[in-house]
């Protein structure tokens, strides 16, 4: 692709949620916590008609995803054998609970850029903008990104 421009929703906006790896072996079976950073990466090799990738005006939307998704939420993967646990949360209303797949930053970052394809073609973006990858920020020293294949 000729052009590419990046959209990033910093750790500043507060998309602050918890998880557990309840495989894992060490603390992070435990419940912990990030204000999760994410940036994306479109690319075209056709600009719009005011020569941009994509109008970063009409991504309220996405990030409203985002939002509902990440912010203030407890994250549960389908199969953490703790989820009945966790809905019981929710229930109580101590919890805002949101059932994924998998999680961990790996797993966000492909979730996100499933539903952020998804987006583009019900926004029109589609077929002319492709979206190259997804980066997931837990905090400065740890992300992880997921690409076109």
């Amino acid at each position: 692709m000729k052009h590419a421009s990046t959209k990033t929703y910093g750790h500043e906006i507060g998309l602050s949620c918890a998880f557990r790896q309840w495989r894992a072996e060490s603390h992070c079976r435990l419940l912990h916590g990030y204000a999760i950073a994410v940036r994306f990466e479109f690319e075209t090799d056709e600009l719009d008609v005011r020569n941009w990738v994509v109008d970063f005006g009409s991504l309220k939307s996405l990030k409203g995803m985002l939002e509902d998704t990440f912010d203030h939420t407890l994250l549960v993967a389908e199969d953490d054998p703790a989820i009945d646990t966790f809905m019981q949360l929710q229930s109580l209303g101590l919890a805002a609970v949101r059932v994924l797949p998998a999680v961990g930053c790996e797993k966000f970052a492909e979730f996100i850029f499933g539903a952020t394809e998804t987006w583009l073609g019900a926004n029109g973006y589609g077929p002319r903008v492709s979206l190259a990858s997804v980066e997931v920020r837990e905090h400065g020293a740890n992300s992880a990104i997921y690409r076109r294949a």
